[in-house]
């Protein structure tokens, strides 16, 4: 298998397992090698490069980010990407922002704050939400 089909198996194991479960462990079977022996997602992953790795990583953390991202208002939005680099970009300074929407490096610094504020908020409350739900 070339490195890219087992990005994508992995991929399609976790979502699926995301969808029936809460939790997802790098030691759950995901199938079986040539001998037929049980093969776990750890098993795959490290033998691959540490990249692979921090990528799964970093999708998993985008994905969560863009759960809550739209509890924000377009110039906090517009700020949290670029801060971020959420457009799938590389990461911006809060000087490049300033001097892209044509204000401050203070003022983008403020509205960082308050935009993540707001999505920890808003991730705090969705998580007690779901602790109560899972409660009943």
């Amino acid at each position: 298998m070339h490195t890219f089909d087992i990005r994508i198996e992995i991929l399609m194991h976790l979502r699926a397992l995301k969808k029936t479960k809460k939790d997802v462990s790098l030691h759950d079977p995901i199938g079986q090698d040539k001998e037929g022996n049980e093969i776990s997602l750890i098993d795959v992953l490290k033998s691959e490069s540490e990249d692979v790795i921090d990528t799964i990583q970093l999708n998993m953390e985008l994905e969560k980010v863009k759960e809550y991202i739209d509890v924000l208002d377009d110039r906090e939005k517009e700020v949290i990407v670029g801060r971020f680099g959420l457009d799938l970009k590389k990461e911006k300074t809060q000087r490049e922002i300033a001097k892209e929407l044509g204000i401050s490096r203070s003022y983008v610094s403020r509205i960082e704050k308050r935009a993540l504020m707001k999505m920890f908020h808003e991730f705090y409350r969705a998580e007690k939400e779901k602790k109560k739900n899972m409660g009943q």
